[in-house]
């Protein structure tokens, strides 16, 4: 009795490239420059991957030019009908005050950076985000502390996929670690609210200067 003929690497390629490419998308940002062969995947797969997604609520926002992907939940309807209100799949993230205000120093120094011409990747030394930040931080008597807060609030950026650490060269070791940033920061800080960027850093400070303590605030008038 004959058997049936094996399927073809043609017909099961497509879906399991579309199961691959969907799992990696639902963990993570896609870039074109760490995973070329899966960015040109999903140029091919795209409208598969919007309609599969638009099931579960999420829409793919896939800028071609800077080289990134990722999944994004839709808006939630403005009516109060909770009946239509879908669970999100793609949890929101609430920031602490230093996570937000180097995340707008660091969009505002991308759109200088662009702006300016040259090379595609702003790199960033440890030192010049201390440098960034302290700026719009209150003076205290501790300085190690100071910087110990700043690298903490760097890593939490880096963990949130905004900052990427560079690996150090060989003989390098005692040099500071340098961070470049992620353009995709661009789809999270756009054009408008960077238009008001002044005005959202004198709420930061107003908010520095509220929490301040009460010597902190004696010590800087």
């Amino acid at each position: 009795m004959p058997t049936a003929p094996p399927e073809s690497d043609s017909l099961t390629a497509p879906a399991a490239n579309l199961s691959t490419l969907l799992i990696g998308l639902l963990k993570s940002v896609l870039y074109r420059d760490t995973d070329e062969r899966q960015w040109a995947v999903l140029l091919n797969l795209q409208a598969r991957v919007r309609d599969y997604v638009g099931v579960l609520n999420l829409d793919l926002i896939l800028d071609e030019a800077e080289g990134y992907a990722f999944l994004k939940s839709r808006p939630e309807p403005e009516e109060d009908d909770s009946a239509r209100r879908l669970p999100r799949l793609v949890a929101r993230r609430p920031l602490s005050f230093p996570v937000s205000l180097l995340l707008a120093l660091l969009r505002k120094k991308l759109a200088e950076f662009d702006a300016g011409g040259g090379d595609t990747r702003l790199v960033l030394s440890r030192e010049d985000m201390v440098e960034l930040m302290r700026v719009f931080l209150p003076d205290g008597p501790n300085e190690a502390r100071l910087i110990d807060q700043i690298e903490t609030t760097i890593n939490k950026v880096a963990d949130l996929g905004f900052l990427h650490k560079l690996k150090v060269s060989s003989g390098a070791s005692a040099n500071p670690p340098s961070y470049e940033v992620r353009r995709i920061l661009k789809a999270f800080v756009d054009a408008q609210w960077l238009a008001e960027f002044d005005g959202r850093l004198a709420d930061y400070q107003n908010h520095l200067t509220d929490t301040a303590t009460p010597t902190q605030r004696l010590d800087n008038d």
